[in-house]
């Protein structure tokens, strides 16, 4: 998505930068006086030898995940506290986060001499809460998620007189971010096709866009988030800051449903593009990361690495490097193997397919060898009756999703029945899990995908609002490390009860999406053939 309200020049200077030189210019002092090496160090950029090799590119990474946190977030939270009057700082400052900022909040208050106090979500996973405190802030567990948590910490704030340091929609914190834009310039004095920037708030791509406009216009500045909480993106269609209804938490870093009002105004001024990038492609990001330098990034950290390869393959060959932040590495080792799955497929390395077979010795093998040598990863049974066998399939890829079309139409060729389930977010979570699950007799079932908070009680909440009419037929939930559950729910809604269950979804207030029909359900999980 290119910004429409940015009409370039023909070297390249957008015409609203014209118009806006005091302000880019004031943000670029601003930037150059930051306070940020007290408690930052100048991450390496460092090129990713195989992947330039891959893509046929010059890939570099900007290593923010190699600060103190193992995050960028300590720079623009030190440079504000470094800012504030004495008053202020003897006073002490609050903030509300989940990980990343709290913790660069806690670090600058230790090193400034200064009370911090940091409200978390209920379900911020202990290792961040512990991380926090080992920094010496004070944390207060409260709410659900980032919202309450921020309200919660505003009340704190006006009642014991503290500084609410916000994670990004502030000029000393665009600043202190800025400086990574500083540093890129400085460590690459060779032409830059594109630097390719996580989206949460704002803060870091309006911080680097500013610095790198200013020095270099021609250089575009692309924001990155993720496909299912693109706030910034949604903003900029807008024309106005935006409140999307829910995000999604994979890439739990950059979930913010509303950017902040300063870092819009520099984004919608100063952003290229924004592109967007499914779970896959960033697991597919961090394995990448890892394999060049043995690091694990966290989903967020790795959004730009994600975007980057996106717009490679657009774009085809570009004059000039390519640059990724890689914003952060807090992530919990329990998600490893959800990030390994996914992995694969965001690769292209790996295709999903439901096939029909028929129920009948001699099947099976007839099935593998139409797959010639191709690795099976993944097959998947259950006997359900009927003529008709359906096999959940995982079947290696050493040419990407060319070949992926390519095996699923040789096989409906030879009379297979082939539905291609590799971006069937459904199949990939839960599905797979749960092949064999068919059973006769079911009326009136809706299937549902649901967010929990990983919290205790997410699940009797869940519950307690149900009628007594309505029977759960599917439950399968599978812990992913993470600050939420992910749930899929066979429900039986008697007729005539369907607006009632509608206002027990609204007043449950859990993400949801009606996985009623798609194709991955009817085809393993709903009623059998025989009923």
């Amino acid at each position: 998505m290119v910004n429409a309200l940015q009409k370039s020049h023909a070297d390249g200077v957008p015409a609203d930068l014209d118009e806006a030189a005091d302000l880019i210019a004031a943000y670029v002092r601003r930037i150059l006086a930051a306070r940020v090496y007290d408690v930052a160090i100048e991450s390496p950029l460092d090129r990713l030898e195989k992947l330039s090799g891959r893509l046929d590119a010059d890939i570099f990474l900007k290593r923010e995940d190699l600060q103190q946190v193992f995050s960028f977030k300590l720079r623009g939270a030190y440079n504000k506290m470094a800012n504030l009057d004495a008053d202020s700082l003897g006073r002490g400052v609050i903030c509300a986060s989940a990980g990343n900022h709290a913790q660069g909040v806690a670090l600058a208050a230790s090193r400034l001499g200064g009370r911090a106090v940091i409200v978390m979500p209920l379900t911020t996973p202990g290792i961040k809460v512990q991380a926090v405190a080992a920094l010496g802030g004070e944390v207060v567990l409260h709410g659900d998620g980032y919202d309450e948590a921020a309200a919660h910490a505003r009340k704190i704030a006006a009642a014991e007189s503290l500084t609410f340091i916000p994670p990004f929609d502030d000029p000393d914190v665009i600043a202190g971010q800025g400086t990574i834009g500083m540093e890129i310039l400085r460590q690459h004095t060779a032409p830059i096709a594109a630097i390719f920037v996580p989206i949460g708030g704002g803060g870091l791509a309006a911080g680097i866009a500013a610095y790198v406009k200013f020095l270099r216009p021609e250089t575009r500045i692309i924001g990155v988030e993720p496909d299912d909480a693109a706030s910034m993106q949604a903003a900029i269609q807008a024309d106005a800051q935006v409140t999307l209804d829910q995000v999604g938490l994979f890439a739990d870093g950059v979930a913010v449903r509303r950017v902040g009002a300063e870092t819009f105004k520099l984004c919608r001024l100063l952003l290229d593009e924004i592109i967007t990038v499914d779970t896959d492609a960033v697991c597919a990001a961090i394995k990448d990361i890892f394999d060049e330098t043995r690091s694990i990034a966290e989903p967020s950290g790795a959004l730009g690495l994600a975007g980057l390869k996106k717009y490679r393959e657009r774009e085809g060959t570009v004059p000039g490097a390519l640059i990724a932040i890689n914003s952060g590495a807090n992530l919990n080792f329990d998600r490893l193997r959800h990030i390994a799955e996914r992995a694969e497929i965001g690769e292209h390395r790996e295709a999903l397919l439901a096939v029909g077979i028929p129920e009948q010795p001699g099947s099976y093998r007839r099935l593998i060898q139409s797959l010639g040598r191709r690795a099976v990863t993944e097959f998947n049974y259950r006997f359900a009756g009927g003529s008709q066998a359906q096999i959940f399939l995982g079947v290696a890829l050493n040419k990407g999703l060319a070949e992926g079309r390519e095996i699923a139409q040789a096989l409906r060729a030879e009379g297979y029945s082939v539905v291609d389930l590799s971006d069937n977010e459904m199949a990939k979570v839960h599905a797979r899990y749960m092949v064999g699950g068919r059973v006769e007799g079911i009326a009136h079932e809706r299937i549902y995908r649901f967010q929990f908070p990983e919290r205790p009680g997410a699940l009797m909440k869940f519950l307690e609002g149900m009628s007594a009419s309505w029977n759960i037929t599917l439950f399968h939930y599978r812990n992913q490390g993470a600050d939420y559950g992910r749930v899929l729910a066979g429900i039986q809604i008697p007729p005539g009860e369907e607006a009632s269950f509608a206002t027990y979804l609204e007043r449950l207030a859990y993400p949801y999406s009606d996985e009623t029909d798609n194709p991955a359900y009817a085809l393993f999980l709903g009623a059998s053939p025989a009923s």
